[in-house]
């Protein structure tokens, strides 16, 4: 929370000034540069926009109010600005909002993924699907990228951040992938088992 308020408050504050600044010199540019100010104007203006989606999508309390799904779906737009791969979310079934701290758990645990899929994976497509049922909410991500041998693969990737963090609100998780595959992700969250729950705890 802490990086995320340092990061809309302060570096978005600079940025937002940087901005405003170039908007009155651009006036006062002879027409030749005009066209080098409009492209660094442009260049401000993204990485403000970036800042501050990237500071959404480290606090735990937007994550709260967009929900899961509004989360993810941030996510996808924030990979298709950037260029970085083409980013697609699939909804089947009818949306519902689940337990607060486990909706942040999944999150994490989706995000960990993306970043290796954006850091290793050289991926152009990164696929996920939401399927509600009433039984459980089953999550899939998937890249079209160079994939890696799970076997040999190094604990420090975050792979096991993301199994740990699955245990901890008793989520099925299941990471495939093989050399010049791809990687895909499953997540499978007991919805019903967590309404039964709370409803013998009233």
């Amino acid at each position: 929370k802490n990086v995320s308020w340092e990061l809309h408050d302060n570096i978005g504050q600079l940025l937002a000034i940087a901005k405003m600044q170039i908007n009155l010199l651009t006036k006062t540019v002879v027409e030749e540069n005009q066209e080098a100010f409009r492209e660094v104007r442009k260049l401000v203006a993204d990485s403000l926009t970036e800042v501050r989606a990237l500071s959404r999508s480290l606090n735990n309390e937007v994550i709260d109010y967009k929900g899961l799904e509004g989360s993810v779906e941030n996510e996808m737009e924030r990979f298709n600005r950037l260029g970085v791969l083409d980013a697609k979310l699939k909804i089947k079934g009818d949306s519902y909002k689940i337990k607060q701290e486990d909706a942040i758990i999944l999150f994490r645990i989706l995000q960990e993924f993306f970043s290796n899929v954006i850091k290793y994976a050289n991926a152009s497509r990164l696929d996920v699907t939401f399927d509600y049922t009433p039984e459980y909410l089953q999550i899939k991500a998937s890249d079209d990228g160079k994939g890696f041998d799970v076997e040999e693969q190094e604990a420090g990737s975050g792979l096991l951040n993301m199994e740990s963090r699955s245990g901890m609100i008793n989520t099925d998780f299941n990471l495939n992938s093989s050399i010049g595959k791809g990687t895909s992700l499953s997540l499978r969250y007991p919805t019903k088992n967590r309404k039964n729950e709370v409803d013998n705890n009233r």
